[in-house]
């Protein structure tokens, strides 16, 4: 097994994500100490006994110092209030990361060198760390959604670490995920919780409730409290996504008088859901690209967004393809050709070096 790449690292809530990120770390040999950080003291007792931690911590406190990683796996609503508790206690060089499926509202408040947003795609309708499982998070996406202030250091070791754990990272803005997440993961829970609505006020819908329809409510099962945090804390770009989702109802509706054209959806919905493998980053919209040498110094991919929404440039994914002592590479996925040419005539003025992919 190869040298950790990491001494310590701190896991701040327990439970299912949590515990299996601490889970791959110690199946993987990434981190020589686990400690884990829960208000529960059941939750830190189940993950002692079962391994998934080192040492369990009731309270934040000068133990932190000893970390060169923390990852807050609270629920969303409380990710604001933890992170700034945590803070104080952190060492200025160590890297601070979550897995919260909402990347906008603690981008915002919280911006730090070391700090890379993070959302494995991952997760069971069963919560609790007894429920963990090192294999949960392989092979899955984990999107990164670097801030203004996030180094380009800190971003290449959070996404060497979520490689070294058998995931597949993908870069974007915040809003970029917050947006799409909406539609493939928030918009099927509500979708759920008003199909299984409609079974409770109707007994005899119940007893005909089979394995399909079981099977599309599933996200229903999950952490009532976690779930309405997550769609709460995302609810613009759901309402969006709600209402394109109705205008899809509405469209589907009127087909009905029209069995030739509902063959043609029928048809068209089962080749896209029959195309779609586990992993699948083509879903992400056809960009265009834009290839920015970067010095690794603070500030440079905050720098570099900001140049850019003042031109009114909209980035809408943005990949690290290089990091060095000295600077790297990133990769600006951009709308078209135009915002391309744009976006480079715009960074050269500013003394950055480009290189176009379209």
């Amino acid at each position: 097994m190869d040298a950790p790449i990491l001494d310590c690292v701190a896991i701040v809530g327990v439970g299912l994500i949590g515990g299996s990120v601490a889970l791959g770390l110690k199946r993987r040999g990434l981190c020589r100490h686990l400690i884990g950080l829960d208000a529960q003291a059941g939750a830190l007792t189940t993950a002692l006994a079962l391994g998934v931690i080192d040492e369990g911590q009731l309270e934040v406190g000068p133990w932190l110092r000893q970390a060169d990683l923390v990852v807050l796996a609270v629920p969303v609503g409380l990710l604001s209030e933890v992170a700034g508790s945590l803070l104080p206690w952190l060492r200025s060089d160590a890297l601070l990361t979550d897995v919260g499926s909402v990347k906008v509202p603690l981008s915002r408040s919280l911006s730090l060198e070391g700090f890379v947003p993070g959302h494995p795609l991952a997760g069971s309708e069963r919560a609790g760390v007894e429920h963990a499982r090192a294999n949960l998070i392989e092979n899955a996406i984990w999107v990164l959604t670097p801030t203004e202030e996030t180094s380009l250091s800190a971003l290449g070791r959070i996404r060497e670490l979520v490689e070294a754990l058998g995931a597949s990272p993908v870069v974007m803005p915040p809003e970029a995920h917050d947006q799409l997440v909406a539609t493939i993961s928030h918009l099927p829970y509500l979708t759920a919780l008003a199909l299984t609505h409609m079974v409770a006020r109707d007994e005899r819908l119940a007893l005909l409730a089979a394995g399909g329809f079981r099977d599309i409510t599933r996200v229903a099962s999950g952490d009532p409290v976690m779930s309405r945090d997550m769609v709460i804390n995302n609810k613009q770009a759901l309402r969006d996504a709600l209402n394109r989702f109705q205008r899809e109802l509405d469209r589907l509706n009127l087909q009905l008088d029209q069995p030739e054209v509902l063959l043609a959806s029928a048809r068209a919905g089962k080749a896209t859901r029959d195309s779609l493998p586990v992993v699948r980053r083509s879903l992400l919209p056809a960009l265009h690209d834009l290839i920015v040498a970067v010095e690794d110094r603070p500030g440079e991919l905050g720098r570099i967004t900001q140049l850019l929404g003042q031109t009114q440039i909209n980035i809408k994914d943005i990949e690290m393809l290089a990091i060095r002592d000295q600077g790297g590479a990133i990769r600006l996925g951009l709308e078209s050709p135009e915002q391309v040419a744009l976006a480079s005539a715009t960074l050269a003025h500013a003394g950055y070096t480009t290189r176009s992919l379209s």
